[in-house]
């Protein structure tokens, strides 16, 4: 469980535009140097999915996409781009829900969320060239990948968090969430763990990695504020690490679906 009283989220500054094959260890010392910062062990990297995603060239132009016959009939059904929707069928293992304007769809990963975390927003479209971003192909995957770039600089073991933003069905607004970790327990059972008063807690499972995500949404921002990574200091996490994969529901478990 989360130990400590103290808890600090720091903000890289001056991480500039990425671009396809930047490698975003080079950008993150960058950023320390300039700080006067100097990695410590069991800091805790949040990442924001969108320049993990540029990073990996994750990028299709809507010029290129022919919409099937499905995703024809879904957007006529919801009034979207039908370019747009093609791409989100692709994506998708499932559409969950929609309605005019919105599509809740199940991302193959295992994430519901809308659009299936396909987003035109803050990134570049050149020349008027429309062009929409796709999760990474494996968040855990670049979480882990980039957790060994870090780590060879020295005895650091650092947690990794790629944060994205999703809504959520009975609340408005959207907040923070991990698609990608490593080195973190991403979700910890709290089953047997005795309350304040010795009674054995029966169903609790803390979203680590979410919490995490959540915390750092609040200097990343959500339009332009150009703050994608930020630095966690004095958390101590006491489990057994998971990936982010751990916190997507199995459909079969899931009750409103």
């Amino acid at each position: 469980m989360p130990v400590g009283t103290r808890v600090e989220y720091i903000a890289l500054q001056d991480i500039r535009r990425v671009e396809p094959g930047e490698d975003l260890a080079v950008l993150i010392r960058q950023s320390l140097a300039g700080m006067s910062l100097q990695l410590q062990r069991g800091d805790i990297l949040v990442i924001a999915q969108k320049i993990v995603s540029k990073s990996e060239g994750r990028y299709v132009r809507l010029s290129d996409v022919e919409p099937s016959p499905e995703a024809l009939e879904l957007a006529a059904a919801v009034g979207k781009d039908p370019r747009f929707l093609e791409v989100v069928l692709r994506e998708s293992a499932e559409v969950v829900k929609t309605r005019p304007n919105v599509v809740i769809a199940a991302h193959r990963l295992g994430f519901v969320m809308a659009n299936a975390g396909i987003d035109q927003s803050n990134i570049e479209h050149r020349e008027g060239e429309e062009r929409v971003l796709l999760l990474p192909q494996d968040p855990d995957g670049s979480a882990q990948r980039l957790k060994v770039a870090l780590d060879a600089a020295g005895d650091l073991n650092l947690g990794i968090v790629i944060n994205d933003s999703f809504g959520r069905p009975w609340r408005n607004g959207v907040v923070g969430v991990a698609i990608g970790a490593a080195g973190i327990p991403s979700l910890l059972s709290q089953i047997g763990v005795p309350d304040m008063f010795g009674r054995a807690m029966r169903v609790t499972e803390i979203a680590i990695a979410d919490e995490i995500a959540g915390a750092a949404s609040l200097l990343m921002g959500q339009a332009g504020e150009g703050m994608p990574i930020i630095l966690v200091r004095g958390l101590t996490l006491d489990g057994p690490v998971s990936p982010a994969a751990a916190l997507a529901r199995a459909k079969s478990q899931d009750m409103f679906r």
